[in-house]
């Protein structure tokens, strides 16, 4: 009987072992790359988001904001950058959680001895793949059709660090929204709603000059609006060190309230 328990004792203890909780996300995160790997279709929105908005807005908007196709991506290549950072990790993120819950993906999980919140930190983990997917397609497409880094590479590396991270931090309320809501459609349209206030309510577009009072108050408070002036500065020159402050601290905002808050959504619907 004491035999029998000891190898009980022995089976449970790696899962309170220090670090078990971010050993146990990466490997549910090297789960999503895997997922990833075989069906490359996954990656679809990270391949094609960049080329179509980039394409979109420079030969929808060049000539009549700026007279020049040319000079406006110098000016909207930095907001792209950063709200296909938002789309692609956002959409996708909460999207595959709320599938993996209905298939009864995360019910094997719960047998495991496991953290409960690995799961949703290991997929959000996995889905880093699609960031680096798309800066990498969104850079090339802006190579070819004409876009300079004014600064430099490391600038440059900064700028798509800095919009990374605000994605990544943002992703953790589409997986609050995938783990309440149980149709991926209305998660999707929940999504989509909150994104377009905060990713078009910016300077992306046009100048911050030339919009209404009421805009340019929303422009001022936006945490969208600090990332995208921040990377423009990286990316084109101008002001950065304050800007890029306002985004890691509305970053770290975003992961501490909103990641506690999945993970306890979770646990009770679990």
């Amino acid at each position: 009987m004491t035999a029998t328990i000891d190898q009980a004792t022995t089976i449970v203890a790696p899962a309170r072992r220090p670090f078990g909780l971010v050993r146990h996300s990466l490997l549910l995160a090297g789960r999503s790359l895997t997922k990833n790997r075989r069906n490359p279709g996954l990656l679809s929105d990270a391949l094609f988001v960049p080329i179509i908005f980039l394409l979109l807005f420079v030969y929808l908007f060049g000539g009549a904001v700026s007279g020049s196709t040319h000079r406006y991506l110098q000016y909207i290549f930095p907001g792209v950058l950063v709200m296909t950072a938002i789309l692609v990790g956002m959409l996708a993120t909460g999207l595959s959680i709320n599938t993996d819950i209905k298939k009864g993906v995360f019910d094997r999980f719960r047998s495991l001895p496991i953290g409960r919140s690995a799961p949703l930190a290991g997929s959000v983990l996995g889905d880093l793949i699609r960031y680096a997917v798309a800066v990498v397609v969104l850079f090339a497409t802006g190579y070819l059709l004409g876009f300079r880094v004014e600064t430099g590479p490391v600038r440059a590396l900064g700028a798509a660090a800095l919009a990374v991270t605000l994605g990544f931090c943002m992703s953790w309320i589409t997986v609050l929204i995938g783990v309440l809501i149980r149709e991926e459609v209305i998660v999707q349209s929940v999504a989509f709603l909150g994104i377009f206030p905060l990713a078009f309510g910016t300077s992306m577009v046009v100048p911050v000059r030339t919009l209404p009072g009421w805009l340019r108050a929303w422009v001022k408070v936006n945490p969208v609006s600090h990332a995208v002036d921040a990377c423009r500065g990286l990316l084109i020159g101008g002001p950065v060190a304050h800007q890029a402050m306002l985004t890691l601290v509305w970053s770290a905002v975003f992961l501490v309230v909103f990641a506690p808050l999945a993970v306890a959504a979770y646990r009770r619907r679990s």
